[in-house]
């Protein structure tokens, strides 16, 4: 097996022009990752027309949901960085491991949530309100995505292990496929129609875990049915500590560097609870901001193993043109959706169906708020090198610094002193030290291991 793949022709990530490269890689995954933010949105979006307190209800359980992608993306982004660097390092016995390994970790974050789902929906819900219809809503939607989220967990796994090989089109059919089936069962699920009775909120969890059901198989039969430059074989599988560990020191990481979004969100939803239009905006914005993002992480898909494989192949000029040319892709993306919201932010507040107060506070916030887009286009693939080089603590600080020691903190600060309007002024500052942050990494890293590149 090994021999067989010594004489397959060099990896495209080492020899094509490099704008080309970063095109092919991430124009699929930025497709399927902004069609994700839109099943994102439509989900809301029809909630919202059916019933505003379940439109807050999403909002307050967003964070438990976003748990779900910081956990599940994660540990596959380690798998992505590992098997990305052994094939640059020509090392395919290594890599077919790592891939191995990444499959069987899926068990173990499912039963975190299966956890989650059953014993924490209700007691989490009560803790942000005391509005029972709010409530009941969010935890009839807790407990659906919770308790099914192996689907998407499986489905994640597989695109990250497949993005490591420069594979970027089934990724992004697979998403498609969850998307799609998603979108067309939403407004069946919510409002009902035929035989099949309006189940609400609960229609809304149903409908979002059989897209992912259905993106999971189709996933699988293409891992196992497809020729790919990684192997997956559970014959005589042995679990390996060296290799987990080696998984889990990008992937620990970016878990938690992602799973602090969540309890920024947990921490900004308690400050904004005194009035529930602000949750609310908060809910809408972190929906509609996913179409600003999820371009920026699709980018991020196609960069990061372009990266690690010219970091495994020791090409330093190739590693950072990859840097320069995603950073430039990643400033036109968010000027783009800076630009929206300062130029419409009522128009697309208004699909969700909001109050007159929801669109005063909105309107406000989402102009503020959006300064922060651009000083993040940097540091998002500041970041991305740092995980693709292994480097994943460095990711994880700046993570931690921007949403935990500066936005809450600021957050409540300003909520106290000011009034609960200033809070959305917390995000723009604490975005751009943690670009002045991701700056001095970069240049510890220029002085440092970049030097003994090639």
């Amino acid at each position: 097996m090994e021999m067989v793949k010594e004489q397959i022709k060099e990896n495209k990530m080492g020899t094509m022009p490099m704008t080309k490269l970063i095109l092919s890689m991430s124009l699929p995954a930025i497709f399927s990752m902004t069609i994700q933010a839109m099943y994102n949105v439509v989900d809301s979006i029809f909630i919202g027309q059916y019933d505003i307190n379940g439109l807050t209800a999403m909002s307050f359980a967003f964070p438990l949901q976003m748990l779900i992608i910081a956990v599940s993306v994660g540990t596959a982004v380690g798998v992505n960085s590992l098997v990305s660097r052994k094939l640059g390092e020509k090392d395919y016995k290594s890599a077919d491991s790592a891939a191995t390994h990444g499959l069987f970790t899926c068990v173990f974050s499912y039963l975190i949530f299966l956890v989650l789902g059953l014993f924490l929906s209700s007691p989490f819900m009560k803790a942000y309100t005391s509005n029972q219809a709010i409530v009941e809503y969010g935890i009839q939607y807790l407990s659906v995505v919770l308790c099914f989220s192996l689907f998407v967990i499986v489905q994640v796994m597989i695109e990250k292990t497949l993005q490591a090989t420069g594979n970027m089109i089934f990724p992004m059919l697979f998403q498609l496929t969850g998307a799609v089936v998603n979108i067309i069962l939403d407004p069946v699920l919510i409002f009902g129609i035929g035989f099949i009775p309006s189940m609400g909120v609960m229609g809304a969890a149903i409908a979002t875990v059989f897209g992912q059901f259905c993106a999971m198989v189709f996933a699988i039969i293409v891992l196992f049915c497809k020729k790919h430059e990684v192997n997956i074989s559970f014959k005589n599988f042995r679990l390996s500590p060296t290799m987990l560990k080696k998984i889990y020191a990008v992937g620990l990481p970016s878990v938690i560097m992602q799973s602090i979004g969540s309890i920024m969100i947990i921490g900004l939803n308690a400050i904004l609870s005194v009035n529930e239009s602000y949750v609310t905006v908060l809910g809408i914005y972190y929906k509609l901001q996913s179409f600003v993002f999820m371009p920026c992480f699709g980018l991020n898909q196609g960069v990061m193993p372009i990266l690690g494989y010219n970091y495994g192949a020791r090409n330093k000029k190739r590693l950072y043109s990859a840097l320069k040319h995603g950073i430039i892709i990643a400033i036109i993306i968010m000027s783009i959706g800076t630009a929206l919201m300062w130029l419409i932010p009522d128009s697309l507040i208004s699909m969700f169906g909001g109050t007159q107060s929801i669109m005063s506070v909105g309107t406000f916030a989402f102009r503020i708020i959006s300064i922060c887009f651009i000083p993040a286009a940097a540091g998002i693939l500041f970041t991305t090198l740092f995980q693709a080089v292994g480097k994943g603590i460095r990711s994880l600080l700046m993570s931690f610094c921007r949403q935990i020691v500066l936005i809450l903190p600021v957050a409540y600060f300003l909520s106290s002193v000011v009034g609960l309007w200033s809070v959305w002024l917390a995000f723009p500052i604490a975005e751009a030290f943690s670009l002045m942050l991701a700056i001095s990494f970069f240049i510890n890293l220029v002085k440092g291991d970049f030097k003994k590149l090639g």
